[in-house]
């Protein structure tokens, strides 16, 4: 399981309670104790069962997958998630040498048949979905730290590409500070070759990230047979490259979660909310 695991120790507790919402909304009775509440919601993913499933212990299903909805779309989870990246910052416990890659995870039958009309703002049209000879797929584009913890995620179809999303994924990286404006920029970026365009290559050099990106086989010999007009390949540290393996790990880390390894949830939304709480798990348990 990822961190200790389901349910929360009483020091991952401490580190997530105070970035929780109030227990007394404005408007309804008291809720319902949010460490059960995310115990639940973590049991659901890590197990991948349905939610009419959910034990005893964490009462009504409805009420907890209810407090995942609202929490997803009003942005409380991916805000607990930045909180505890801001305080690891402020610990200098973040590695800044940012990996960068995309995992697929196939689509469950429970997944198929999402509602069309009526989607929340941030849900895209086709929910993240691709369909191809193997049935439903999602794309996670994700950026862990040097030590194999997720900073940033991006959901696309299935057969998407990586490179388009690379963009998207370097601009929600964006972790605040106690004093001046939030750190976007990581000290180096570590990808494989699906991220050697020259367009992302220009991308970094403008924000002054160091690129670590191996060319193609096909580009380099392009490269150095057309001499000074096509640009020698620049130089390429193996050693500095030999870290992108913190992205796999990260990916092994969170696909341990059965409810992430295997897309159970109709809404991108609430996929994502899965993800952004794995991490919540994983940041708090160090």
């Amino acid at each position: 399981m990822v961190g200790s695991g389901v349910p929360l120790t009483d020091a991952q507790w401490a580190r997530i309670e105070p970035l929780l919402p109030e227990r007394t909304p404005r408007r309804g009775g008291r809720w319902r104790d949010h460490r059960v509440v995310i115990d639940a919601i973590a049991w659901k993913f890590q197990t991948g069962s349905q939610w009419v499933h959910l034990p005893e212990r964490y009462g009504n299903w409805r009420g907890v997958y209810n407090r995942l909805r609202m929490w997803a779309r009003d942005g409380t989870w991916e805000r607990v998630l930045t909180a505890l990246l801001a305080r690891a910052d402020a610990d200098e416990d973040l590695d800044w040498a940012v990996a960068v890659d995309s995992t697929i995870v196939r689509a469950h039958q429970y997944a198929a048949g999402a509602r069309k009309k009526g989607l929340p703002a941030d849900e895209p049209p086709d929910h993240a979905f691709g369909r191809s000879r193997g049935g439903l797929t999602t794309k996670i584009h994700l950026a862990p730290d040097g030590r194999c913890r997720p900073l940033v995620f991006v959901l696309t179809a299935g057969q998407a590409g990586d490179a388009p999303a690379f963009p998207e994924a370097m601009a929600r990286l964006r972790v605040p500070r106690l004093r001046g404006r939030p750190r976007t920029r990581p000290d180096v970026v570590l990808t494989d070759k699906a991220y050697s365009s020259r367009a992302i290559r220009e991308h970094l050099r403008r924000r002054g990230i160091r690129a670590v990106i191996p060319f193609p086989a096909d580009q380099q010999a392009h490269r150095w047979r057309t001499g000074s007009r096509g640009g020698r390949p620049p130089r390429f540290n193996r050693e500095t490259h030999k870290r992108r393996n913190t992205v796999e790990r990260c990916i092994n880390r969170l696909k341990q979660w059965r409810g992430i390894a295997t897309r159970y949830e109709k809404n991108a939304t609430i996929y994502l909310a899965g993800l952004h709480i794995a991490g919540i798990f994983l940041w708090s348990a160090t």
